[in-house]
């Protein structure tokens, strides 16, 4: 059995991973209503990826003998002015994500909960993977999101991106 204060931040990070997935979601849709399908699919892809991290945080409460506790998830509530906008409140969110995994994984450190610990070795990883990926796009946006030559060819390019399921195993 997990201490409480571990199960309460895990559940605390199931939902702030499925309200990751609502806001790429929304941000998705904003870059098709834009009629920029290729960072639409970018964040349709993340919405993904969200999820699945939300369903390996479920999946090991489960595997520990604990229910998950679901909570209400907030709608997106951030009104993109720009495209440049969208791209860097994805920063910013990753960056909290980040935050919130690493406090989970000092509270695990502190109680020596070396299996938690074990679990959120991979999220660790991800996250440094995920805000580099973001801030990647924020630069390339940068470079080439001024001119239309260059943002069609980075709108092709993110229009490639498909989905592949994590592969931590539990």
């Amino acid at each position: 059995m997990l201490d409480k204060k571990i199960v309460d931040l895990l559940n605390s990070q199931i939902n702030k991973e499925f309200y990751s997935s609502f806001l790429y979601l929304d941000m998705s849709n904003y870059y098709y209503d834009e009629n920029l399908n290729g960072f639409g699919n970018w964040f349709s892809i993340q919405t993904q990826e969200e999820y699945a991290h939300a369903m390996l945080f479920l999946q090991y409460l489960q595997n520990n003998g604990h229910r998950p506790v679901l909570e209400t998830i907030a709608k997106p509530n951030i009104e993109f002015k720009s495209f440049k906008q969208a791209l860097e409140a994805a920063y910013e969110h990753e960056l909290f994500i980040s935050k919130s995994i690493n406090d989970i994984y000092a509270v695990a450190y502190e109680i020596k909960d070396f299996r938690t610990m074990q679990f959120l070795d991979w999220f660790v990883k991800e996250q440094m993977e995920e805000e580099k990926n973001v801030d990647e796009l924020n630069k390339r946006f940068d470079l080439f999101g001024g001119e239309a030559r260059g943002l069609y060819m980075l709108v092709s390019e993110l229009a490639a991106r498909t989905f592949t399921a994590p592969s931590l195993v539990l």
